[in-house]
């Protein structure tokens, strides 16, 4: 849609957009949990430092179509925001459903043609140039003739928004080179140790909690986070985790590792105070309550579905009276909840990503252009091209500054 619009601006273009699904921003619909977290208020030029996979080939994009940019053509059409924590912005009606129909209605104000339920099969090339594309238009096939292609067909997570790899195979037969595709911001899975832990804590969602990812063989931490996580039936989820499968990803050797048990996520339940603070703090809960068993005196430190685990690992009897439990095991369950640790196993299904990982290979894109550098009038926008970010409206960014450039040129 930002493709279209860019284009359609840029000149005298006659823009068609062919749409595979029966309808547009299928997958824009359920981006920020059907919210729609539609950029961030982060400078641009800090944009790049949240985009681990290939950020500086979006130099040029960004500074074409910035955050402000998107806001601004939003708000023309109706849509106001508002900033949440971690500098996110959302739309005021929380509703990803009103993003969509503004750039729906610029669709129309531009006098765009839309032709929903297109399969495009092929592009059409003669002698290194576009000409156009065979698609299949409610089951039947037609040529499309056309000196300029955009492709934006996303990439291979929630396959049933159309997001399936079509733009891959046809950049590949135009003889583009596609890298490894990977799920990224993806909910990661338990070894079969601790599964059964995430499963007794399967949603619940703790909040200021700092998150490690650590390479234990090495004892390395991969990376580390401040914020939200989420239990689910097969392990761990949520904001912070999310964030951290983008960098684990990226790990040298890590399908290895994984398989090795050698990566643990560790978790700290109490990050505002240290080990001697924490220590200080259940000393003076035991000593309100030292007639009370063990398992009754937990309530006012941690949520209630987490302290039977906990007591669990912390190897105290449950039936122990507070003023029996010796300053050792008082010591370990200090240890317990500021080192809470999950074996990682593997990353989710990338049918559970939010974005992949991958794409049609950068040094093959003309980064000031997003025109490909083999096929003269061959256009790339989003995420089918090798670029991916953290969580916080980047990757929406990317979407929009790509697709912008994209048909600024074309």
């Amino acid at each position: 849609m930002m493709s279209a619009i860019s284009s359609a601006k840029s000149g005298n273009n006659e823009v068609i957009i062919l749409e595979k699904m029966e309808t547009l921003g299928k997958k824009l619909l359920i981006t920020g949990k059907g919210r729609c977290n539609i950029t961030s208020s982060l400078p641009i030029e800090d944009f790049i430092k949240n985009i681990p996979g290939n950020g500086m080939f979006l130099y040029s994009s960004f500074h074409n179509f910035d955050n402000q940019d998107i806001i601004d053509m939003l708000k023309e059409e109706g849509v106001l925001v508002k900033e949440e924590r971690g500098n996110r912005i959302f739309p005021v009606s929380d509703s990803a459903k009103d993003v969509k129909q503004a750039l729906i209605r610029k669709l129309d104000k531009l006098h765009i043609k839309v032709q929903t339920n297109s399969k495009v099969k092929h592009i059409i090339t003669k002698n290194g140039e576009v000409t156009g594309v065979i698609c299949e238009i409610d089951g039947k096939e037609q040529k499309i003739d056309a000196d300029k292609v955009i492709l934006a067909t996303g990439g291979k997570s929630y396959s049933a928004t159309g997001s399936t790899g079509d733009g891959y195979y046809m950049a590949e037969e135009l003889g583009h080179t596609c890298t490894k595709i990977r799920a990224s911001l993806v909910p990661l899975v338990a070894d079969n140790k601790d599964v059964l832990i995430c499963k007794s804590l399967q949603g619940l969602s703790l909040k200021n909690v700092a998150i490690k990812l650590k390479d234990i063989e090495k004892q390395k931490i991969i990376y580390e986070d401040f914020g939200e996580m989420l239990f689910t039936h097969f392990g761990v989820s949520g904001p912070t985790i999310l964030s951290g499968s983008a960098h684990l990803l990226r790990y040298p050797k890590i399908d290895e590792l994984l398989k090795q048990e050698k990566i643990k996520l560790i978790i700290d339940l109490k990050p505002a105070l240290s080990m001697e603070q924490l220590d200080n703090r259940i000393l003076r809960d035991f000593s309100e309550q030292k007639n009370k068993e063990f398992k009754n005196s937990l309530d006012k430190l941690l949520p209630k579905k987490m302290i039977p685990v906990i007591i669990k690992l912390s190897n105290i009897p449950l039936e122990k009276k507070v003023n029996e439990i010796t300053k050792k095991q008082r010591q370990d369950l200090v240890k317990l909840l500021k080192n809470f640790e999950i074996g990682i196993f593997d990353f989710g299904d990338i049918e559970t990503a939010i974005i992949t990982s991958g794409g049609i290979s950068i040094k093959e894109i003309n980064p000031k252009t997003m025109e490909s550098k083999i096929v003269k009038g061959l256009f790339f926008a989003g995420e089918i091209i090798d670029v991916d970010a953290y969580t916080g409206g980047f990757n929406l960014q990317i979407a929009y500054s790509t697709g912008y450039t994209a048909g600024m040129e074309s």
